[in-house]
C-alpha cells in the first residue's frame, strides 16, 4: 500500500489502511511540501460534554496517526514504524471542531525516528496538545 499510495501520490491510501485511522476519519493531504493531517470533529469523540471538550485518547490516537502516516509518506520502508515510546503534552481543551496536526521529524534515523506532532485548532500557533514519539523504521 505505501509504495502504491506514493507512486500514485495518494497519501490518504496510506490513512485507509490503517484500521484506527480509518475509524477516526483522518483525512491527509499534500500541498506542495507540506504534509498535512485533519481529524474531522465528530460527537462521539467528545470526552467531557459539560465543557465540551475532545476525549484525550482521540488527541492522542490522531498525533499517533499523524506521525506514523508522515513517516509512511516521507520515508522509504517496507511496513508501518512500529512505535516504542509516546508521550502527550495537553495544552488547551479541544473544541468539538476540526483538529489539524503539524508533523516535524526532529532526528531520522535508519533504525529509529523522533517526532513531535503538534494537534491545533483554529491557529497552529496555540496547538492543544503536543506528542513526542520515538519509532522503530522497518
Amino acid at each position: 500500500v505505501m509504495l502504491s499510495a506514493r507512486e500514485g501520490g495518494d497519501p490518504q491510501r496510506l490513512a485507509d489502511a490503517i484500521p484506527y485511522a480509518r475509524r477516526l476519519g483522518v483525512r491527509v493531504e499534500i500541498r506542495g511540501e507540506d504534509f498535512g493531517c485533519t481529524l474531522p470533529f465528530w460527537p462521539e469523540f467528545i470526552g467531557n460534554p459539560q465543557l465540551p471538550a475532545l476525549h484525550g485518547g482521540v488527541t492522542a490516537g490522531f498525533l499517533e496517526c499523524a506521525a506514523v502516516l508522515y513517516l509512511m509518506w516521507n520515508a522509504d520502508m517496507s511496513a508501518i514504524p512500529k512505535t516504542i515510546d509516546f508521550s502527550i503534552d495537553f495544552l488547551r481543551s479541544g473544541q468539538p471542531r476540526n483538529t489539524y496536526a503539524t508533523v516535524h521529524v526532529v532526528k531520522p534515523g535508519r533504525r529509529v525516528a523522533a517526532v513531535r506532532v503538534e494537534a491545533w485548532q483554529e491557529n497552529p500557533a496555540k496547538p492543544i496538545a503536543a506528542a513526542h514519539c520515538n519509532f522503530l523504521m522497518r
